[in-house]
């Protein structure tokens, strides 16, 4: 766990929390609009975070 920093943990779990949330709204509220957008945040996010430690590391 050494090579993973606090805010990358945060971003992960983030990403983990996001996911769940989207599929609350898929399943238990039927609001498919609403799910589908934010089911888009954790792929940009994890992008992102991809992005930036490759970023760094040059």
């Amino acid at each position: 766990m050494n090579k993973f920093s606090k805010i990358e943990i945060a971003i992960l779990s983030m990403i983990i929390v996001i996911i769940f949330i989207s599929e609350y709204y898929y399943i238990i509220l039927k609001d498919h609009d609403r799910a589908i957008f934010i089911g888009l945040w954790p792929p940009t996010m994890a992008g992102l975070l991809i992005y930036f430690n490759l970023k760094k590391k040059n």
